[in-house]
């Protein structure tokens, strides 16, 4: 499957914000060799030779902007946006297990319940869509706040990438 991730990261040029962007997309598909694999596999925006991914898939979608700017601004809602649908939907799914299923039906995953539960949990992976630029994933809106309010030059990153 794939999706659209953002990175948020510090820098001063469309050019740095890009390469620091790919740096981060690396480390969240295990290619930088202290970091695990939470992706297969990315590709951005400003890739042209791929049929199946990126904008060939999504359509056309800024490599990097400035998070003030429209564009960004953009990015950003649609990062956080998801992210929030995504944890609403896995805590529903939570509160629905508790309410209609046993311990045992739970403990044994029926109706995917304990997945349901790790996903809420999850610090990276399909259910968080907006990452800092140390690959971290943006789990709720404080720690998103901060980062917007101690950033000076924040940029948008966007990538597919598929798990």
């Amino acid at each position: 499957m794939h999706m659209v991730i953002y990175a948020l990261v510090e820098e001063s040029t469309h050019d740095d914000a890009q390469a620091t962007g790919n740096s981060v997309f690396d480390r969240l598909v295990g290619a930088d060799p202290h970091a695990s694999a939470v992706f297969d596999y990315y590709v951005t925006f400003d890739e042209e030779d791929t049929s199946v991914a990126g904008k060939a898939r999504w359509g056309e979608l800024p490599t990097a902007a400035p998070v003030d700017s429209d564009d960004g601004q953009d990015l950003l809602e649609r990062g956080w946006e998801a992210t929030k649908e995504e944890f609403e939907r896995n805590l529903d799914r939570v509160k629905e297990a508790i309410d209609e299923l046993s311990d045992e039906e739970i403990m044994r995953d029926e109706d995917l319940a304990r997945h349901a539960f790790h996903q809420v949990g999850a610090y990276d992976g399909p259910t968080i869509f907006l990452y800092t630029e140390h690959g971290t994933g943006i789990r709720h809106r404080g720690q998103l706040d901060r980062l917007l309010e101690e950033s000076e030059e924040l940029w948008i990153v966007p990538a597919d990438v598929h798990f």
